[in-house]
């Protein structure tokens, strides 16, 4: 059953100090021991992805994942790195109340950081 709240994410690239472009992520729910792949974003110039991972129609209560493409954001960048340490990063959370989740990632080639936004 559908509800009426919303999922939305922000990246931020702390190693040069700005939102991360064109980070592409994909939103995933958990059905016990496996996934079933909802939708793939990507992050636009303010390090959002331009619609909500989720609205109301979508909505609903469960456990999810969003991988975050960090490897391959970085690569993309030029930038780099003798031994390669992140590459997807992926945040599970459950979603159990009708209203705004704001998941995001702070970010760098070796480190991140996330937390409940609003």
């Amino acid at each position: 059953m559908a509800g009426s709240g919303r999922l939305t994410t922000h990246v931020l690239d702390t190693m040069h100090g700005k939102p991360a472009r064109g980070m592409r992520l994909d939103l995933l729910f958990v059905h016990g021991d496996h996934t079933h792949h909802i939708s793939e974003g990507y992050t636009n110039a303010d390090g959002r992805v331009d619609q909500p991972l989720l609205d109301e129609d979508q909505f609903q209560h469960g456990i999810y994942e969003i991988h975050f493409h960090v490897g391959q954001y970085f690569e993309r960048l030029g930038v780099e790195l003798e031994n390669p340490f992140l590459d997807v990063v992926p945040v599970r959370f459950e979603i159990s109340a009708d209203s705004h989740y704001h998941v995001p990632l702070l970010v760098s080639p070796f480190a991140y950081s996330t937390y409940r936004g609003s």
